[in-house]
Order: C-alpha cells, then structure tokens, then sequence
C-alpha cells in the first residue's frame, strides 16, 4: 500500500514525534496527564483565580449568616429553641379546709391520682409480634388474656374497693377506645407501686375532696368537683360553690425543659420561674357538728314518722345569732356525689324555701300588743265564734261560742280571731312597721347562697281582707331562717341580731380574720320582749285539771326548763284549687326558746305536707320535746330556778 495513502483525509499513519537533545520529549497534543486532566488545565492561572474568588464568597456569605445569627437574631432563635424544650408546668394549689366551730373537719383535701390508660395501643402492641419478646421478660402473663387479668387483679388489690376487679378488666380490655380512666383516687404510693409494673397507665396528679361525715351538713357545706387538668376545682354548691374564691388558693407555676417533646420526660435541674403554690384560706363556721348530726338524725326520722314531704331545723343561739345547726331532709352525701339525682338535693330549704307560718307568726302582734300599750298578758278579750273583716269571715281552728280569753290565753290556744282583734288596736303602720323590724320580707344576709328574703305585700297593694291575713301568719312568707330569727329577737330583750354561720377565715400565713359582727336591729324594747316571753310560756303549759287553760304546745315541755314557744299550723295554697288554700295540705312549725328564763337558744320547726297531726301541738311540738332534750345535755344547760307559772287562758 502507498505511504501517503490516506483515510478520511487523515494520514494512514501516525508520524513519530522527533526527539531533541537538550531535554524530554513534548508530550503528543491530546494526552492526559497522570491527574487525568488535559495537559496544561490544572495550573491555568485563570482558573485558580476563579477558584480563589469563590472561596471568598462562600466565606462573606458564611459571615453574613453567623452575624446574622448570633446578632441580628440571637434573641428570636434563642426563644423559639426555649419554647421547643421548655413546659410551662401547674401545682395545684391545696383547697383550704371547713371546719366546724370546734375545730372538726366537714371537708378537706387529700393528693390522690387519677389512673388512666389506652386499650387500643396496649391490644396493638400485643399484637404486633416485634414485642413477644419484651412481654415475655415482664413476666406478668404470657398472653393478653393473661396480662390483663393480672394488670386488673394487682390494681384491684392496690386500690381496694374504689372499683372491681371485672370493671377494671373490662375498661382494660376495651380496645376500641383509646383513652379510659381506671380510678380517680388512688393515693400517691398506690399509684407509684402500679404504674411501676405496669408502665402503659398514666398517672395523674389531682386532689380528692373528702367529706368525713358524709351527709351531715352537706346542705350548708355543699361540693366541689376537683378537675384532672391541673386548674383550679369549682365548688358546685352551698358554701363550696359561695366561698370558692376563698377556699381554692392559687396555683402554682414553673418552667421546665423536658426532652423529646415529651412533657412527662422532665430533665433533672432545669426547673427554673418558679412560683409556688399558695393553699386556699380555712373558713370556720358556727356549726357545732355534733349538734348538726343529731338535728339531722332527729328530723329524718320524724319526718318519716309523720309523713312529710320535707322539713327543716334550725338552731341559734339566742345572743349572738350564730347558727350551732341548720338541717333537712332529703338531701345528699357528698362522698356520693353521682347518686345524686335531682337539684332539689343540692338545696337548703332552711334559707331557699319560704312558706306561710301559721300560728308562729303571731308574735308579732303578741309584740305589737305590749309595746304600744294595747293589752297586757292578763288582759281579758271578748273572742266571738267568728270574727268578720272586709269580705272575710275567719274563725278559729276548733269551733266556739263568744268566749272570754285573757291575752297570754289567745296566743296560747292560737286564737285566730282575738289575735285579730289585738291587731286591729294596733294598726296596719304599726304592723308593717313591726314586720320590717323582725326582718320579713328582706334576707338575713347570713352568708349561705340561694337565700330567699320571703314576701310581704306591699302596704300599697292591700285589700280590705289582708290584714286578715297577715296577724294569723298567713298571705306571707318566710324561710326557717327568719322565722327562727323572729324569735331570736324575742329572746335577746328585743334586739334582733341577723345570723351568721361563718365564725372566721384563716389565711395561708395562719392570719385569723373573724367575721365582722352584724349589727343588731332594736325591734322592741326589753321589757316587751321579757313579757311576751313570760306570756308565750303558756303555750307549753298543761293543767291536769282544766284542759281549757291548755296550751297548743305542750307536748313540747321539758322537766324542769321553763320554754317559750309558738305552734303553727298554715294552709298551703294548692294550684288544683286556683291557688287557693288547701283543706288538707299544710305547713307545721315550731319555734321554741330554751330557757325561757335565761335563753341560750332558739329553735325553729318546720314540717312540709305531714299526713297526721295537722295540729301543731300534736305534730311539731313532740320534735321540740326530743331534740330539746339532747340540747339541754350537750349544752349542760341548767335547770330553771323555778317552774313557770299556770295562767289563766280561758274564762269560765
């Protein structure tokens, strides 16, 4: 083949690079260096210069970051990497204590948790088979059947009879849910031991209210329902739900880092702005429990004996106003709270209920009578069979001729018609005057909540038939409170003191604050009040030899006590009948002062729709008799000097 033959206008044949002597041979144009670049890229003075000024760049940008992060937004990133590992964490603050008058709890607060757990993750987890290998190290049951039965029999036998061992078993074994509470008050250690073996339940802090003596008082004492939230408990009723402010305190406060966005996981020794919590204030009431539990006791069965719908007792000292017990039916245990089953229970009749008096409101015309002079206890009325005023006709509770009655008499046998003759004497200014004085128609302001100030009509919307109506007790109203508070004035030589039943506050420092004293509300003069209550002794006397000169209230008498008093009987108005009163359906009350002599106390009765005795010595009265003879005891009250006298009530 020629030598200069070519191939695509290349030489067939590549020439041999000439060598020179003198030094190395040129490397052939095309081959790469040993670095593998093209000969003479690496040490181009162009491309180092570039390289150069991007390194500088990547330098003045790293600079403008890190001043901007460390200057310009230091304080921004450094809060927001704060809020990713810092919880805000709550102390509940202890709920402050009641307490009776000597010191004996009625509520207070115990640390307990409330136990939780997730069905549907613990069913999952036991059915994924990656963890047959950890439940088996547990050692607590080698199947889900068995492990739960275990969880719901070691719980059971840590928290005892809070809850059973198969409703345990079956929230434990409700898969579907994902969240279900075992128990709300296992105590701090029983708590400890379970979540220690069984490290799928949840513990969380909270307080339980506890109420020793259950039912007695809760109508004054009331509930608090505590929350698992860390905030603070509301107090649902009586004075829980009144003084909550007092009682509740202040929460406490703290920040702390915790780890893994897991608020539970909490990294020791950064706890810091902490502020602690401050317990909630002690409230001391006038209460004497033991009085209350017997009140309690008492009532409840006699007002199953009698058949009342309800009733109520009250208890007062006779000076001060302060209240020893204040007791109803139907109500409820606050340890029972969910037994509860209508708002009725949570009320206290004593203070919310009005109702007409009867008989027992005529110690205001007694009072009227003497004070201004109209009669005198010995004073000798003329009481006809009926007695007529406007467009009404009244006569008395047991059917008469025109008969003779001395004063003392016609409040004794609750004469309605010689109590309306005293009153017409008196006057209708003076009556309304009388009543404002006692307190109707106003509350007493004695602290408690859903307190009633009863009803008096307006003097400016009288007919000619109210006043016949109001000097028997009737076409009014009044709560046990007033009604008792009404006898109280009687008792403290006519000066009315408005009830208390809140003794003192103390603080979290242990500051005592005593209640401010109210101030007493002159009603009538001493005298008056010492002479009706001679005159209303009579209302317990008994004469073995003449039962006219008996009193309505005798069956109340106690040996050796001289007692003041009034009995009550009042017609209800039934709305069958368009409102108006009832033949069968009544209220019967009491209103008793022990001693008459010396007062220390005054009782007030009152019975709701009782189906026997619907005399008020034959019903109420009786009731007066047992419970003042528990009173004299408890108090070591002493005997009277002498016997009230036998007075002469009815004329030949």
């Amino acid at each position: 083949m020629p030598a200069n033959r070519t191939t695509g206008g290349r030489p067939a044949t590549r020439p041999r690079p000439v060598v020179r002597s003198g030094g190395p041979a040129p490397r052939p144009a095309g081959r790469k260096s040993r670095l593998g670049a093209p000969a003479g890229v690496g040490n181009h003075p162009k491309r180092i210069v570039l390289s150069r000024l991007l390194m500088v760049a990547v330098l003045v940008i790293a600079g403008v970051r890190l001043v901007q992060v460390q200057g310009v937004q230091a304080a921004e990133l450094s809060a927001a990497a704060e809020r990713q590992r810092a919880t805000l964490t709550t102390t509940q603050a202890l709920r402050g204590q009641i307490l009776d008058r000597n010191g004996t709890q009625l509520a207070f607060s115990v640390e307990t948790r409330l136990l939780s757990i997730d069905p549907k993750q613990l069913k999952a987890n036991w059915d994924d088979p990656k963890n047959a290998a950890f439940y088996k190290e547990l050692g607590h049951g080698d199947t889900y059947d068995a492990y739960t039965q275990g969880m719901a029999d070691f719980i059971h036998q840590q928290v005892g009879d809070q809850t059973t061992t198969a409703d345990l078993l079956t929230k434990i074994r409700s898969a579907a849910k994902p969240y279900v509470e075992l128990t709300t008050q296992a105590t701090p250690v029983e708590a400890t031991a379970i979540t220690k073996r069984y490290a799928e339940i949840t513990p969380i802090a909270q307080q339980q209210r506890v109420y020793p003596d259950g039912a007695v008082g809760s109508n004054i004492v009331g509930y608090a329902q505590w929350g698992v939230d860390a905030k603070a408990p509301v107090g649902l009723a009586g004075l829980e739900n009144s003084l909550d402010d007092t009682l509740k305190g202040t929460n406490g406060v703290s920040t702390v880092d915790t780890a893994n966005n897991n608020n539970d996981l909490q990294l020791p020794g950064t706890v810091r702005d902490s502020t602690p919590a401050v317990p909630g204030s002690n409230v001391q009431l006038t209460i004497d429990a033991d009085v209350q539990y017997q009140a309690q006791q008492m009532l409840d069965s006699y007002q199953k004996a009698s058949g009342a719908a309800d009733a109520s007792m009250v208890v007062m000292d006779a000076k001060t106003g302060e209240l020893y017990a204040m007791a109803v039916t139907n109500g409820f245990n606050p340890n029972k709270f969910n037994d509860v089953t209508s708002n009725d229970q949570l009320g206290n009749a004593a203070v919310s209920t009005p109702f007409e008096p009867g008989s027992v409101g005529k110690v205001v015309t007694a009072a009227g009578a003497i004070e201004y002079g109209v009669e005198q206890p010995d004073s000798v009325i003329d009481v006809p069979a009926s007695f007529k005023l406007a467009d009404r006709t009244v006569t008395d509770a047991w059917a008469h001729g025109d008969v003779k009655m001395t004063m003392a008499g016609v409040i004794a046998k609750s004469s309605n018609i010689g109590t309306l003759e005293v009153a017409q004497k008196i006057g209708e200014d003076r009556f309304v005057d009388l009543l404002t004085k006692f307190g109707l128609g106003q509350k007493t302001g004695v602290g408690l909540p859903g307190e009633s100030g009863g009803s008096v009509p307006p003097r400016s919307t009288w007919s000619g038939s109210t006043f016949a109506n109001l000097p028997i007790g009737q076409g009014l109203s009044m709560t046990l409170l007033q009604m008792t508070g009404m006898y109280q004035a009687i008792a403290n030589d006519g000066v009315r003191v408005p009830p208390r039943i809140i003794k003192s506050v103390t603080k979290p420092d242990g500051t005592v604050v005593p209640t401010p004293k109210p101030d007493p509300v002159p009603v009538v003069s001493p005298q008056t009040a010492k002479t009706v209550r001679d005159m209303m002794r009579a209302v317990m006397q008994k004469d073995p030899k003449d039962y006219l000169q008996n009193g309505t209230g005798y069956p109340a008498a106690l040996a050796g006590y001289q007692l003041s008093g009034k009995t009550g009987t009042a017609q209800q108005p039934d709305p069958a009948l368009g409102g108006a009163y009832s033949q069968t359906k009544y209220w019967i009350t009491f209103a008793g002062i022990l001693p008459a002599d010396n007062p220390r106390l005054v009782v007030g009765i009152m019975l709701d729709k009782p189906t026997y005795g619907l005399q008020a010595g034959t019903s109420a009265a009786p009731l007066f008799h047992q419970f003042g003879t528990y009173l004299v005891q408890h108090f070591q009250i002493p005997m009277s000097a002498t016997p009230a006298p036998v007075v002469q009530l009815q004329l030949p």
